[in-house]
């Protein structure tokens, strides 16, 4: 289904047109080169480096090899963000992995990696981290116990509302809650990192000693150590957000790629150091123990201050739900205003030209999703279905290079690296699938659950006029309800905004 059909539906629906005159109803861009690197940096420290270096230290086995990890993951990051980055100016659209998918494969594909978008990736991740922030945000309350799941829960719901109203209210609201929180975040790691130092200088490096550094605390397996991939694939998860608003963003040529050239090393230099801290205080084994490695990191170190660290990444996953839901409400706007969800999702606000219904959509989704506490059952999925749609894309940026050669490309990369890319993530999803084929192939089954939604949805047509006549019905409470109206295209807007934030 075409984005310009969707469109002619969408104007049928009453209120949806501007008058003469009046300013145009869109988007805006808002977004600078800071506020970009404040999304990219922002979404990947969420909640991973605080969850899970327990995670990859236990599957690798050793501090040693856990490092290593750390390391090649940031790398193999940065060249996925690479061939991101052309493809993001290559194709300049919101939506991200999205619609690069539905370009390159078609519909079908485009739509299953939506639908696996919004049923699992997106919930999931900003359940985890919302679910991490209650955690250390009543980890004070409970020092010798864990907190009640129902308080973890009703925390965490009261997060994901709150932003979601912020985000609804204003975008530039919403950015400057992200640039915050993000200087926070990163603060909070850097006193982690220089603690790590002081404890290095101190002769406290038993652990980071090579004889010492790759003692096994338990046999190497190689199932176990593409599990730890899959565990910091998670705590770099979010280094493509940014091509989520594409359109949002103030001279996207130059500022998405120099926002994820920026981001990227440094969040990895950032996780590595960090974990050389925690391991400079605490043995492997009292790390793999500790439901909050940061906040046991803090009390062996800080004394009476230890409770500044709990604090400290709470808010820094407070940061990372409101990333998150500023994004991923983006794709799941783009999706409807393709066809490929209900066309009231692709709508904005008529005076804050936000889209509250994907936003809305967002929450609720995510609100649900808390209902399964298994926080590392979670990750699992995330890691495995992310790195799945990870390699589909990059693998589109290939088929690009052969299907169209000369179109135009402002950023055009080696294809060695999209190649380099392609063999680490068969690597991963190889053995990920052979030590959890349970948890792989769940995932793969709810996303081929999309195929007969896609036949009734957006590949049958011609539906009865009841159907359609009740589903517009339907649009139209939701516009009256919220406000909202199908965004007009046009540019006028969008450059008084870009000079104003410039």
């Amino acid at each position: 289904m075409s984005s310009s059909g969707a469109r002619r539906r969408a104007a049928s629906v009453p209120d949806t047109d501007t008058n003469d005159g009046e300013p145009a109803v869109t988007l805006k861009k808002e977004i600078g080169l800071l506020s970009a690197c404040g999304i990219i940096v922002g979404n990947i420290i969420g909640s991973g480096i605080f969850v899970s270096p327990k995670g990859v230290l236990e599957n690798s086995s050793s501090v040693g090899l856990a490092l290593i990890v750390w390391t090649l993951t940031g790398v193999i990051t940065a060249i996925s963000a690479l061939c991101y980055a052309e493809l993001g100016v290559t194709i300049p659209k919101s939506g991200g992995d999205y619609s690069y998918v539905k370009d390159i494969f078609g519909g079908l594909a485009g739509f299953l990696r939506l639908w696996i978008a919004v049923l699992v990736i997106y919930p999931t991740n900003q359940a985890v981290i919302a679910l991490t922030f209650a955690n250390y945000a009543l980890q004070p309350l409970f020092p010798s116990c864990f907190p009640p799941e129902r308080a973890l829960g009703l925390l965490a719901a009261v997060c994901l509302l709150l932003l979601t109203w912020i985000n609804c209210f204003s975008v530039r609201w919403a950015t400057r809650v992200q640039d915050v929180f993000t200087t926070g975040k990163l603060l909070a790691l850097f006193l982690i990192i220089i603690m790590g130092i002081v404890q290095i200088c101190q002769g406290n490096f038993y652990w980071l000693e090579p004889e010492h550094a790759f003692h096994p605390l338990q046999p190497y397996d190689v199932g176990r150590i593409a599990l730890a991939f899959l565990q910091g694939s998670f705590a770099y998860a979010g280094w493509n957000f940014l091509n989520y608003v594409t359109e949002e963003l103030i001279d996207p040529y130059r500022n998405l790629p120099r926002a994820i050239f920026i981001s990227v090393p440094l969040v990895t230099f950032v996780y590595v150091f960090a974990n050389i801290a925690y391991i400079t205080a605490m043995s492997p084994q009292e790390l793999i123990a500790s439901n909050a490695v940061a906040v046991t990191f803090g009390e062996k170190l800080l004394g009476v201050m230890s409770w500044i660290m709990p604090i400290s990444v709470a808010l820094s996953t407070f940061g990372g739900v409101n990333g998150s839901l500023f994004t991923s409400s983006r794709l799941f706007f783009a999706g409807a205003r393709e066809g490929h969800l209900p066309r009231l999702l692709a709508m904005i606000h008529v005076n804050r030209c936000t889209p509250i219904p994907a936003l809305l959509f967002t929450c609720i989704s995510t609100l649900l999703m808390l209902c399964t506490s298994d926080i590392y059952t979670l990750i699992n999925y995330v890691g495995f279905i992310n790195y799945l749609f990870y390699g589909v894309t990059v693998a589109g940026q290939i088929v690009l290079r052969i299907k169209e050669p000369d179109i135009h490309r402002p950023i055009k990369v080696s294809l060695a690296w999209p190649v380099i890319f392609l063999i680490f993530w068969a690597f991963l999803l190889i053995f990920s699938l052979y030590s959890e084929p349970v948890v792989c192939c769940i995932g793969l089954a709810i996303m081929l659950s999309g195929v007969p939604v896609y036949l009734f949805g957006i590949y049958w047509e011609n539906k009865p006029e009841n159907f359609n006549s009740f589903v517009a019905k339907l649009t139209h409470l939701g516009q009256k309800l919220f406000m909202v109206v199908y965004p007009t295209e046009g540019s006028e807007d969008g450059n008084e905004d870009k000079d104003e934030a410039g």
